[in-house]
């Protein structure tokens, strides 16, 4: 679970990019410095921090990429905090783009695998403002609290209809998932289908509403059960748009 910013800075600047990464368990700030390449996809950069010592040290690499679709040019890093690796991109908005802004968002990607979900507790309650949720999620390991926020970047049926996110120690947002309005085929009810990236990982859920429910604001969140109700992609489920 990783969110962030990075913003471009002044060609004269030692670093190229500084920003700032995010967990429920840390924020990082970190520079982007441009690294010797070897070969094509030898990487662009050293992604460094400074550690509690006050030492700067490199913590990833990351590589400057064109999206396949949608031919925008993304940053993609592989970043080891004493965690273990994990891997985000750094992606601009539309409005960015448009305004020729240095300013990049940070995002996740998703996982190789899906947990299975059968012991999981969790509600979601529509907010009477801003087309927004919010609820949590719960098993005898984790207990999440989050925020489904309209996705203001969904630009095809396939792509999410909400962001959901978490806040880091410090209140920063984190991106965790996706979330999609669905009906089902068989009930005809309206459903949120959920992929969300947990501590334990990546989790398929729906949030639901039975008879006492159905027309109020509250959902609740139940295991995924595959009933070829899904339209969309779950791997797609944490990147920016799908």
């Amino acid at each position: 679970m990783f969110a962030g910013t990075l913003t471009r800075n002044v060609e004269t600047a030692a670093a190229e990019y500084t920003g700032m990464i995010h967990s429920t368990r840390f924020d990082i700030a970190i520079q982007l410095e441009a690294r010797a390449k070897m070969s094509a996809r030898s990487p662009d950069f050293d992604v460094t921090a400074v550690n509690k010592s006050g030492r700067k040290v490199r913590i990833g690499t990351a590589w400057n990429e064109t999206g396949n679709t949608s031919g925008n040019p993304y940053i993609s890093m592989q970043i080891d905090v004493g965690l273990g690796p994990f891997r985000v991109n750094a992606v601009q908005t539309n409005e960015a783009r448009a305004a020729q802004s240095g300013a990049f968002e940070i995002i996740p990607l998703v996982s190789n695998g899906l947990m299975k979900s059968g012991s999981i507790s969790g509600e979601l309650t529509a907010m009477d403002a801003d087309n927004a949720f919010t609820g949590y999620i719960a098993n005898m390991m984790f207990d999440l609290e989050f925020m489904l926020i309209e996705n203001s970047y969904k630009t095809e049926e396939t792509h999410p209809d909400y962001r959901i996110e978490v806040s880091s120690p410090r209140g920063t947002p984190i991106r965790v998932g996706s979330a999609w309005m669905a009906k089902s085929s068989r009930t005809g009810n309206d459903y949120l289908s959920l992929l969300i990236n947990t501590p334990d990982g990546d989790l398929r859920v729906n949030a639901v509403q039975n008879e006492e429910q159905r027309g109020g604001q509250t959902f609740s969140i139940i295991p995924f059960i595959d009933s070829g109700d899904q339209a969309q992609d779950a791997g797609a489920g944490l990147s920016l748009v799908a």
